[in-house]
């Protein structure tokens, strides 16, 4: 197995997992169905496009800067009245996105974040990324807990302590705090058919910031378990 880095920097990003019409939430971190339709996209799948090869895809998520958490309010014409709904975003958020899975799909992932086919957008077309999704040197023969503690900080600023939010393989223990996530695609886009897997999280002083906005990831191969992380 492999993992592919990412990284994902934008003024504006939203990540809902449960909205509907007149309230579009968005979760604190990027979800795995948004991350991987992106990718889907960058491929050049449509909705309608199987992606079950994606979905095995094991996922996780390092906070370096969690972002402010704003509203949009919104009207629009509904018949005789006006539907008044309310959209929330993240505002100067910045998170590195692991993926564990086969090198060969992999590659092909990195190649099409590197020359897209449709244009990313980070859950609304209307939020397109600040900063390329690909990350140097990203693809890495390492486990996916090791290359999100060993890359540096993607964003210049990081914030005091960084979040992790790894998702569990099935029958897996964790010394963490464990919860849900309804966001694990078992059908096509198109569908929108979710279930639920179960993630950890967990808190840890942050990495140094990466020294030029275009230096390779310098990832340290030694298994990282940081004293005092919670």
């Amino acid at each position: 197995m492999a993992v592919l880095l990412l990284q994902l920097i934008a003024p504006m990003q939203s990540w809902g997992s449960r909205s509907r019409f007149d309230d579009r939430d968005t979760e604190r971190e990027p979800t795995k169905s948004g991350v991987l339709g992106l990718v889907a996209s960058a491929l050049g799948r449509p909705r309608e496009a199987d992606v079950s090869d994606l979905a095995t895809l094991l996922f996780g998520v390092r906070v370096d800067r969690a972002g402010l958490l704003r509203t949009d309010y919104h009207t629009a014409q509904e018949g005789n009245g006006t539907a008044v709904t309310r959209r929330h975003y993240l505002s100067d958020a910045a998170f590195l996105v692991g993926l564990e899975g086969e090198q060969a799909l992999l590659e092909q992932i990195g190649a099409a974040l590197r020359n897209p086919v449709w244009p990313p957008f980070l859950g609304r077309k209307s939020f397109p990324p600040s900063q390329p999704l690909f990350v140097e040197g990203g693809l890495l023969d390492i486990s996916l807990r090791d290359a999100l503690y060993g890359a540096p900080a993607v964003h210049h600023s990081p914030d005091k302590v960084s979040r992790f939010v790894l998702e569990l393989r099935s029958g897996e223990a964790s010394k963490h705090s464990v919860s849900l996530r309804m966001d694990q695609p078992t059908g096509t886009y198109a569908e929108r058919k979710y279930a639920s897997r179960k993630v950890e999280s967990w808190t840890s002083p942050p990495p140094a910031p990466r020294r030029t906005p275009d230096a390779p990831v310098p990832i340290d191969p030694r298994p990282q378990t940081p004293p005092g992380s919670v």
